[in-house]
């Protein structure tokens, strides 16, 4: 039986508790101050500037999802920053900058990430925290990821090859690592122990003797020391988001890929090993759902994808290579180009469906600028039907024959341009277009890759004015 103080002691806790509480005003007040951000198409839609751009709105920035296969690319006054586990709102002083328990994280590639930050100046040491509930990457994720990947008559799916799957597999078959585990030497040494010989007969069997076995006693002393320099940036977010919210701050939610990655949503199994969608903020923070107020969807003003799967309004012509050279189109963290399409309204009506996406940021306009014509899908015949609903499978995608409508371009640059008024009149005319059949209403547009080369709609400013920390 527990001693009377202790039992006291819980007792004034659980009361403080149910007095905070959450009656209906203050989740209200919570919801008003939340907001998710998250890529619309297949990653690289341009959030990182657009979580950059929102987060001095914040308090806090809390990254759900994925690992360090996701990268944000953010220009702050010409100055580049590319971040690929940590959250965006380290960039802005006095923003904190969380890693949420969704999130799989690789402890090398985490301090690797802090030390690049240092060295540019930014106070990481101050704002930045790591869930005692996310999951740990360890080499032996890389090395079955790789094997996969490359093993003869299996279907590649296009990964990064970092391990995020196979550390995802590991917390699904609850015999993964977590933070809270890595910083307890013993345990660590167990478990890289018995993984060690499972991953290495495993990879074996399956995949040939080419792949040299990992060394337990190696790994754990490179572990063990990461992990207490880890250890300073370890709380409990859950908790740490939910107290921000209840003493009136504000969370932005920030996404990883995109919603065509999700692994439940999108173009399966051509997809992520997390949820990408609005829905994995919450079991990806610790935040109920009733505390979320609005999804901000983000979507390039055309599309692309890295990678192997289905696209069905993929460009094969010269006009593609022209998008990827005026747009940048490479991978932040694997410099893999990227595929380029036209815009796919069937899709975007879709992504904004499952999000339940209020509004959304359009990137990449000034990438258009030199086109005539500008084709956008509206439409797909699949077997000589006319559709536009997403098929659940990669057969049906592939069978999809796109049906376009093609609006006027306006031959101009609108590169820079912050006035809605000041764009061209056909370009006023594609984002009207593209709002309308979205069912999304447009509250950013990004007319360049930096932070002031952004116009905020005035509805949206409105909006965000509510959720100022």
């Amino acid at each position: 039986m527990a001693a009377p103080n202790l039992i006291a002691l819980a007792r004034k806790v659980s009361d403080e508790t149910a007095r905070q509480g959450y009656p209906c005003e203050k989740r209200n007040l919570m919801r008003a101050k939340t907001a998710v951000v998250l890529g619309a198409q297949w990653g690289d839609e341009g959030k990182g500037k657009i979580v950059d751009v929102l987060s001095e709105r914040f308090t806090a920035v809390a990254r759900y999802a994925g690992g360090h296969n996701a990268g944000h690319t953010v220009i702050i006054g010409g100055q580049k920053f590319v971040l690929q586990l940590i959250p965006c709102g380290v960039l802005r002083p006095g923003c904190r900058g969380i890693i949420g328990n969704g999130v799989v994280l690789d402890p090398i590639a985490f301090l690797k990430e802090v030390a690049k930050l240092r060295g540019l100046g930014v106070a990481v040491d101050d704002q930045l925290f790591v869930s005692n509930r996310a999951q740990v990457i360890l080499p032996y994720h890389r090395m079955i990821e790789l094997a996969a990947e490359s093993a003869p008559g299996r279907q590649k799916i296009g990964t990064t090859s970092r391990g995020i799957g196979p550390a995802y597999e590991d917390k699904m078959a609850r015999s993964g690592l977590r933070i809270v585990d890595l910083l307890r030497p013993d345990l660590l040494k167990t478990h890289i122990e018995e993984a060690c010989a499972e991953k290495n007969a495993i990879v074996k069997a399956l995949f040939g003797a080419g792949t040299a076995p990992l060394d337990p006693a190696k790994m754990f002393d490179e572990y063990a020391a990461a992990a207490e320099q880890v250890r300073p940036f370890v709380a409990d977010t859950g908790r740490l988001l939910n107290k921000i919210l209840a003493e009136g701050g504000s969370v932005m939610f920030e996404g990883a890929q995109g919603t065509m990655l999700d692994i439940d949503h999108g173009t399966y199994p051509f997809v992520t090993s997390s949820s990408a969608t609005a829905g994995g903020a919450a079991t990806g923070t610790g935040v109920g759902p009733t505390a979320i107020g609005t999804v901000i969807s983000v979507t390039k003003a055309y599309v692309t994808r890295v990678g192997e799967g289905p696209f069905p309004t993929e460009i094969h012509e010269e006009v593609g290579e022209h998008l990827r050279a005026r747009g940048n189109e490479y991978g932040a963290v694997t410099g893999r180009p990227r595929r380029c399409g036209w815009l796919d309204i069937p899709l975007l009506r879709y992504s904004n469906q499952v999000n339940g996406a209020e509004w959304l940021v359009v990137t990449k306009l000034d990438v258009l600028d030199e086109l005539e014509e500008i084709p956008i899908c509206v439409g797909y015949e699949i077997g000589g039907k006319v559709t536009d609903e997403i098929p659940a499978d990669v057969q049906g995608l592939e069978r999809i024959k796109p049906v376009y409508t093609t609006l006027k371009g306006w031959r101009t640059s609108t590169e820079g341009i912050t006035d809605f008024d000041k764009l061209p009149q056909e370009a006023q005319e594609y984002l009207r277009f593209q709002e309308r059949e979205s069912g999304a209403k447009i509250g950013m547009v990004s007319t360049g890759p930096d932070r002031d080369q952004t116009m905020v709609l005035p509805e949206f400013a409105t909006a965000l004015d509510s959720m100022k920390r």
